[in-house]
Protein backbone atom coordinates (compact mmCIF):
# COMPACT_ATOMS: atom_id res chain seq x y z
CA UNK A 1 0.00 0.00 0.00
CA UNK A 2 2.61 2.38 0.80
CA UNK A 3 4.06 1.88 -2.62
CA UNK A 4 0.72 2.90 -3.87
CA UNK A 5 0.51 5.97 -1.66
CA UNK A 6 3.57 7.51 -2.77
CA UNK A 7 2.49 7.13 -6.48
CA UNK A 8 -0.50 9.00 -5.27
CA UNK A 9 1.33 11.27 -3.76
CA UNK A 10 3.66 12.23 -6.26
CA UNK A 11 1.29 12.72 -8.97
CA UNK A 12 -0.56 15.38 -6.21
CA UNK A 13 2.30 17.48 -5.24
CA UNK A 14 3.16 17.58 -9.09
CA UNK A 15 -0.13 19.18 -9.64
CA UNK A 16 -0.29 21.42 -6.56
CA UNK A 17 3.19 22.53 -7.22
CA UNK A 18 1.91 23.60 -10.99
CA UNK A 19 -1.08 24.93 -9.27
CA UNK A 20 1.09 26.99 -6.65
CA UNK A 21 3.02 28.59 -9.25
CA UNK A 22 0.05 29.32 -11.42
CA UNK A 23 -1.93 31.29 -8.27
CA UNK A 24 1.73 33.15 -7.49
CA UNK A 25 1.62 34.40 -11.23
CA UNK A 26 -2.22 35.52 -11.61
CA UNK A 27 -1.20 37.10 -8.28
CA UNK A 28 1.84 39.13 -8.83
CA UNK A 29 0.41 39.89 -11.89
CA UNK A 30 -2.52 41.27 -10.49
CA UNK A 31 -0.64 43.08 -7.85
CA UNK A 32 1.23 44.60 -11.23
CA UNK A 33 -1.93 45.70 -12.83
CA UNK A 34 -3.27 47.26 -10.24
CA UNK A 35 0.11 49.76 -9.48
CA UNK A 36 -0.46 52.89 -9.91
CA UNK A 37 -4.02 52.65 -11.15
CA UNK A 38 -6.10 54.90 -9.77
CA UNK A 39 -9.26 53.35 -10.96
CA UNK A 40 -12.52 53.17 -8.73
CA UNK A 41 -12.82 49.67 -8.35
CA UNK A 42 -14.77 50.06 -5.29
CA UNK A 43 -17.83 51.63 -6.98
CA UNK A 44 -17.61 49.27 -10.41
CA UNK A 45 -20.61 47.86 -10.94
CA UNK A 46 -19.18 45.47 -13.78
CA UNK A 47 -17.52 43.73 -11.68
CA UNK A 48 -15.44 42.25 -8.62
CA UNK A 49 -13.13 44.71 -6.76
CA UNK A 50 -9.37 44.20 -7.54
CA UNK A 51 -9.11 43.65 -3.61
CA UNK A 52 -11.91 40.77 -3.92
CA UNK A 53 -9.96 38.93 -6.41
CA UNK A 54 -6.46 39.86 -4.67
CA UNK A 55 -8.38 38.32 -1.58
CA UNK A 56 -9.83 35.76 -3.25
CA UNK A 57 -5.99 34.19 -5.22
CA UNK A 58 -4.11 34.68 -2.00
CA UNK A 59 -6.49 32.72 -0.02
CA UNK A 60 -6.11 29.81 -3.01
CA UNK A 61 -2.65 30.17 -3.06
CA UNK A 62 -2.46 29.57 0.71
CA UNK A 63 -5.09 26.34 0.32
CA UNK A 64 -2.22 25.07 -1.96
CA UNK A 65 0.37 25.64 0.18
CA UNK A 66 -1.22 23.82 3.23
CA UNK A 67 -2.08 21.09 1.02
CA UNK A 68 1.65 21.14 -0.07
CA UNK A 69 2.92 20.73 3.32
CA UNK A 70 0.22 17.69 4.28
CA UNK A 71 1.65 16.02 1.70
CA UNK A 72 5.31 16.49 2.36
CA UNK A 73 4.19 15.94 6.09
CA UNK A 74 2.85 12.22 5.04
CA UNK A 75 5.91 11.48 3.10
CA UNK A 76 8.16 12.28 5.95
CA UNK A 77 6.12 9.90 8.20
CA UNK A 78 5.98 7.36 5.28
CA UNK A 79 10.08 7.66 5.29
CA UNK A 80 10.37 7.68 9.02
CA UNK A 81 7.78 4.35 9.49
CA UNK A 82 5.10 6.38 11.03
CA UNK A 83 2.61 6.84 8.26
CA UNK A 84 -0.88 5.26 9.00
CA UNK A 85 -0.76 5.67 12.85
CA UNK A 86 -2.72 8.28 14.38
CA UNK A 87 -0.55 11.41 15.82
CA UNK A 88 -3.28 11.97 18.90
CA UNK A 89 -4.06 8.26 20.21
CA UNK A 90 -1.19 6.34 18.45
CA UNK A 91 -3.55 3.77 16.92
CA UNK A 92 -3.57 2.45 13.36
CA UNK A 93 -5.74 5.05 10.87
CA UNK A 94 -8.14 2.22 9.19
CA UNK A 95 -6.87 1.65 5.50
CA UNK A 96 -10.26 2.48 4.14
CA UNK A 97 -9.81 6.32 5.86
CA UNK A 98 -5.81 6.07 4.09
CA UNK A 99 -7.43 5.41 0.61
CA UNK A 100 -9.97 7.93 0.74
CA UNK A 101 -7.87 10.89 2.68
CA UNK A 102 -3.71 9.24 1.95
CA UNK A 103 -2.68 12.61 4.31
CA UNK A 104 -5.16 11.60 7.28
CA UNK A 105 -3.03 12.03 10.51
CA UNK A 106 -5.65 10.55 12.68
CA UNK A 107 -8.00 7.91 12.93
CA UNK A 108 -11.95 8.66 12.57
CA UNK A 109 -12.44 8.19 16.49
CA UNK A 110 -9.42 10.94 17.32
CA UNK A 111 -10.83 12.91 14.38
CA UNK A 112 -14.07 13.46 15.23
CA UNK A 113 -13.82 13.85 18.40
Amino acid sequence: MQDDVRGVLAAERAAVVQRTAELRGELDQLIRDSVGSNADDEHDPEGATVAFERAQLSSLLRAAERRLADIDRTVANLDAGTYGLCERCGQPIATERLRARPTATTCVTCASA
